[in-house]
């Protein structure tokens, strides 16, 4: 399905944090990183317990270069993802945290 098939859902009324994360990686994969922080904000709006959803916002913001909400985002991401288990989600997370403190010369002893 395209985007604009995922779209016209929204539009008919079908929206749901999945139909969300799914558009906000798709205009990702496409370098469309505004749109798809507009999608994966709402997707978290819709579903804040959807980790996948905080981790793929979290890419979109720093890609903007809005580091302090990628940084927030990713943190709710560990909270969510470790409230359900995810445990993995929860480290690629932090492994995000870490590479982003780093190259901001933060996180040295």
């Amino acid at each position: 399905m395209d985007k604009d098939n995922f779209l016209k859902l929204i539009a008919a009324g079908r929206d749901s944090a999945l139909l969300r994360f799914t558009l906000g990686n798709l205009y990702l994969e496409e370098g469309d990183a505004a749109a798809a922080a507009e999608h994966l904000e709402r997707a978290v709006a819709l579903d804040a317990s959807y980790a996948a959803a905080w981790k793929q916002l979290g890419k979109a913001r720093h890609a903007l270069g809005r580091d302090d909400e990628a940084r927030d985002a990713w943190r709710r991401g560990i909270e969510a993802a470790t409230a359900k288990g995810h445990v993995q989600a929860a480290k690629e997370m932090q492994v995000h945290l870490r590479r982003l403190d780093k190259s901001r010369g933060e996180g040295r002893p």
